[in-house]
């Protein structure tokens, strides 16, 4: 797939009934296969943690988080996507989200992306709701969510 200058590399993560558009810059990797250690006492949004190079890393539903409603193919074609953590934070580098289906790569062009304000509630963990051409998705606040996750795992720690 041949990119312009005046395009965005991005991905495409399908995410229970919707799909978050993501910079491919802040996905480290995409596991096909994962086991996931579960987290007593954490929240039903995060699933666990996740052995990955080295790194326990925490994995969550986004789906969940969000309220948007649960994948059909939820549990039996786990992946996950490993994400690069924007944060910070030296205890959480990375932090990864559970998706039933292969994310699809995209060009994004620059002058393409729409907000699209037909609600004026977003979802939890969401930052806006865009279209891409005739194609709607989340754009998420990673910044947001690995604050929850933090706090999340904090709490169970206590």
């Amino acid at each position: 797939m041949a990119y312009k200058s005046d395009e965005i590399r991005g991905v495409m993560i399908p995410v229970g009934t919707e799909r978050l558009l993501l910079p491919n810059a802040t996905v480290a990797e995409v596991l096909a296969r994962v086991e996931v250690e579960p987290v007593a006492g954490a929240p039903e949004w995060l699933a666990g943690r996740i052995a990955w190079h080295g790194w326990q890393v925490p994995m969550i539903v986004f789906s969940r988080l969000a309220g948007l409603g649960e994948d059909p193919g939820a549990g039996l074609r786990r992946r996950a996507v490993v994400l690069k953590a924007l944060g910070g934070d030296p205890e959480l580098p990375y932090f990864a989200l559970e998706t039933a289906a292969l994310p699809q790569l995209v060009a994004v062009p620059r002058d393409s992306l729409l907000a699209d304000a037909s609600e004026e509630d977003l979802p939890r963990g969401v930052q806006m709701r865009v279209l891409l051409g005739e194609q709607g998705a989340l754009l998420p606040d990673l910044e947001g969510v690995e604050k929850m996750i933090g706090q999340a795992l904090a709490a169970v720690a206590a």
